[in-house]
């Protein structure tokens, strides 16, 4: 009999091999035998907390073999898990919880010592007694009553109402992105977890290594520098791994050839650089560079398009082809299909549509409508994409359709950040844009009018940074006399002005020859002019992937070793400066 759930597939897999490697971290490694066994005590003890079929359970915990632990109990339990991101603000996070109806939070101690939302419930896995309540329960499966239809996971994304929206995602949408056919080819066998499991990418990372009898290996808790990254693929001999569209441009840029080892490198989320492609590949003549498309509502991925060496256009990437049981609709503003190449919205139907949106019915009709084309009450989604078919027949993305924007990978609706923005004291208007502020990376940028007195730019970034995860935070703030106006009243967002770099202190010229290589570095990777030795990064829009570069660029230089902590703690030229002292002389 085939399972009809997520862990008995899981379970499945246990039968078969056993004693093979399931989840590998950098402290633990757990055989499909113990990943079972575990997921099974404390799916008991979560049924005696009365979790039961799609109870939601929060989950807010580091990336470690102990969290895969925690979300296959969580399914085995009848319920579905709700991660809640480490890096929201404390409301936020809070307000998932509430909203959600969570009763119970699983959570460990490293989250703990930090502080913990509050919820009916709350177990801290690795503490002590909680470990020895779970160690105590069977380590046979409970009962399992699970349909494909039952709610395997409710992840939050941004929402344009201003608050934050679960998309419901069943153990059949799962299911079905994790045993499509493009998997089928055995390059999937030690997959990177990587990506916050907080985000959909996760999807890819948690269940199709292991519904395939293949191995996670965890990536430490934290931020990885390129550096961190290379020596974890390379020791792991991963041999797939997903990059998002900005990282994997990244990576090809400071140097690919570490990908050399590995088999598929996955990428997307956002535009993909044709000369990104053509630099792995370059290095990496080997390594498959797959293009993936879709979207949380769609379980990840719907897309998909296999680039050779030699295949990478010059202007632009195809997202592809529709994955397994998936299909693809181009339609125009009154769901009529356009015809050859012309543009139009993009539709999905089929596999993976999920549910909707958690507790939302008024959200879900917006985006989830009948569709008319399949016939037997099958609904599709509208993504808010604007693409056409190119002359193979493969899906091109030209842009968004509204006013939702991909951000380093995520999606942001614009409406949200505005909403957050607006809620400082003493603003009488606010507008967000996204801007591309450095080569092929776009940026969010606030415009605000004060009402009175101007707030100081700093003072507003940290009421924002108190409402929205980082990746949300506008990385400038313009302060104007007025909005832009159309004829219609409406804001002229074309005519807002270009921000201009944010620093908080007056130009001071570098000293020494250190601080000079430094200031230069500084200036290139930031896209700016002139960078004086007490800019900080944290006035200069320092986003991962610019962190992750910088890092780069400095080690390289320099011939030191330094990690983006390293640079957080000292976030100017002349506090670098100082910091290197003890590692390279002065030149």
């Amino acid at each position: 009999m085939v399972p009809t759930s997520v862990h008995g597939h899981v379970a499945g897999q246990a039968a078969r091999t056993p004693d093979a490697i399931a989840v590998r971290d950098g402290s633990a490694t757990l055989t499909y035998r113990q990943l079972d066994e575990r997921a099974n005590r404390l799916a008991h003890r979560l049924r005696g907390l009365g979790v039961g079929p799609e109870t939601p359970v929060a989950v807010l915990m580091e990336r470690s073999a102990g969290l895969v632990v925690a979300l296959l109990g969580i399914l085995k339990a009848g319920g579905c898990y709700l991660p809640v991101h480490s890096a929201y603000p404390p409301d936020r996070q809070q307000w998932i919880i509430d909203s959600s109806g969570a009763p119970v939070l699983l959570a460990d101690l490293a989250k703990a010592g930090a502080g913990l939302p509050s919820a009916p419930r709350t177990l801290v896995l690795d503490e002590p007694a909680e470990r020895a309540e779970i160690d105590a329960r069977p380590s046979t499966a409970p009962e399992d009553t699970t349909l494909p239809d039952n709610l395997a996971y409710v992840i939050y994304t941004s929402g344009s109402t201003g608050r934050p929206k679960g998309v419901a995602v069943t153990h059949g949408d799962v299911l079905g992105l994790a045993l499509d056919r493009c998997w089928d080819t055995g390059n999937h066998q030690r997959v990177l977890m990587i990506a916050p499991y907080a985000f959909n990418v996760s999807t890819y990372e948690l269940w199709v290594p292991l519904l395939h009898g293949g191995r996670i290996v965890v990536a430490p808790p934290g931020e990885l520098d390129l550096a961190g990254l290379k020596e974890l693929v390379t020791r792991e001999e991963i041999t797939a791994l997903h990059l998002t569209a900005g990282l994997f441009r990244v990576v090809a840029e400071e140097g690919p050839g570490w990908l050399a080892g590995v088999r598929e490198v996955l990428t997307g989320g956002d535009v993909i650089v044709p000369s990104a492609v053509r630099q792995v590949h370059a290095a990496c003549p080997d390594t498959v560079v797959r293009a993936m498309y879709g979207a949380t509502e769609v379980t990840l991925f719907s897309t998909t398009a296999e680039l050779r060496p030699g295949a990478a256009p010059d202007t632009c990437v195809p997202v592809g082809v529709a994955m397994q049981d998936v299909r693809l609709y181009i339609l125009d503003d009154r769901l009529s299909p356009v015809p050859g190449d012309l543009e139009g919205e993009l539709y999905i139907g089929g596999r993976g549509v999920a549910r909707g949106y958690y507790d939302r019915a008024d959200l879900t009709a917006e985006r989830f409508v009948a569709d008319p084309f399949a016939g037997g009450g099958g609904r599709m989604y509208r993504t808010g994409d604007l693409v056409r078919r190119n002359g193979d027949g493969q899906i091109e993305f030209i842009g968004r359709a509204g006013d939702q924007v991909k951000i380093l990978g995520f999606r942001v609706e614009l409406a949200e950040v505005e909403a957050a923005v607006a809620s400082f004291p003493g603003l009488a208007h606010a507008a967000v844009v996204a801007r591309e502020l450095h080569e092929g990376e776009k940026r969010l940028v606030a415009y605000v009018v004060p009402a009175g007195e101007p707030p100081a730019v700093g003072t507003l970034r940290a009421h924002v940074k108190t409402v929205l995860p980082d990746y949300m935070v506008p990385a400038a703030f313009v302060l104007l006399d007025a909005l832009p106006l159309t004829a219609n009243g409406k804001v002229d967002r074309a005519s807002l002005p270009d921000p201009e770099p944010d620093t908080a202190t007056a130009y001071r010229a570098p000293a020494n020859p250190r601080q000079e290589v430094l200031c230069s570095v500084f200036a290139d990777v930031f896209g700016v002019e002139r960078i004086g030795v007490d800019d900080s990064i944290f006035d200069l829009d320092v986003q991962s992937l610019l962190a992750m570069r910088l890092v780069n660029r400095i080690s390289t230089t320099l011939d030191v070793e330094l990690t983006i902590g390293d640079l957080f703690d000292a976030p100017t030229v002349a506090s670098l400066d100082e910091w290197l002292g003890s590692a390279v002389p002065s030149q």
